[in-house]
């Protein structure tokens, strides 16, 4: 996709979605911390659904620490990996209480040292709370990069590394949530929608199956 094309294509993501945002839901840092590390390989809905009860009685580093794993398995059963997810989000408050007076810190190598805690969930956590101009790769985002040409790359790396350099500056900001929208609703995985996407024309995909 060339540099013109990739302008006009967020400045139509833009217009339809000026403030995009997570879908994960959340009232603090923490909890969103929390609601990305249980979102790996599952679903946004599915997470929501559980921390709706688990964050009641674990709003913060303290509470959850207090909590314990069995009882943090017992409100996430209902999410993949429920056992692995619930001991890291036990360690992880205990290591922000002991290392960070139970704040999230706003830096990639204090993040990515928490216990599930990867480059993606780092990069969620600077995009979204710390404003940080950064980009998460995830399954919708790695395709849609890869089937419009925007930002080719045969790994998650080598995407993030391509879309850096592909989005305008203007749009960097946002582009994470545009992009991992578009490719949930939209350019979806099996049938993407592409009778009624609105960057259709600036993409190579359509018509080809």
């Amino acid at each position: 996709m060339t540099p013109d094309a990739a302008r006009e294509l967020f400045q139509r993501l833009a217009a339809q979605n000026p403030e995009p945002r997570t879908e994960l839901d959340y009232a603090s840092p923490y909890q969103l911390l929390v609601a990305v590390v249980l979102s790996a390989q599952a679903t946004d809905k599915s997470v929501n659904l559980a921390t709706r009860q688990l964050f009641p009685a674990a709003p913060t580093p303290t509470a959850m620490l207090a909590l314990g794993e069995e009882k943090v398995a017992g409100y996430i059963k209902t999410i993949g990996l429920f056992r692995a997810k619930a001991k890291n989000v036990v360690a992880l408050s205990r290591l922000l209480i002991e290392r960070h007076d139970g704040e999230v810190p706003g830096d990639r190598a204090a993040l990515e040292a928490l216990p599930g805690v990867g480059r993606k969930t780092a990069n969620v956590i600077l995009n979204t709370v710390f404003r940080q101009p950064v980009m998460a790769v995830d399954t919708h985002i790695f395709r849609l990069a890869n089937r419009t040409g925007l930002a080719p790359g045969k790994n998650v790396a080598e995407v993030e590394a391509a879309l850096m350099r592909a989005v305008p500056p203007k749009y960097l900001l946002n582009a994470h949530h545009w992009l991992i929208l578009h490719g949930r609703y939209v350019c979806t995985a099996r049938k993407p929608h592409c009778d009624t996407c609105l960057v259709a024309d600036l993409c190579p995909w359509p018509g080809e199956g």
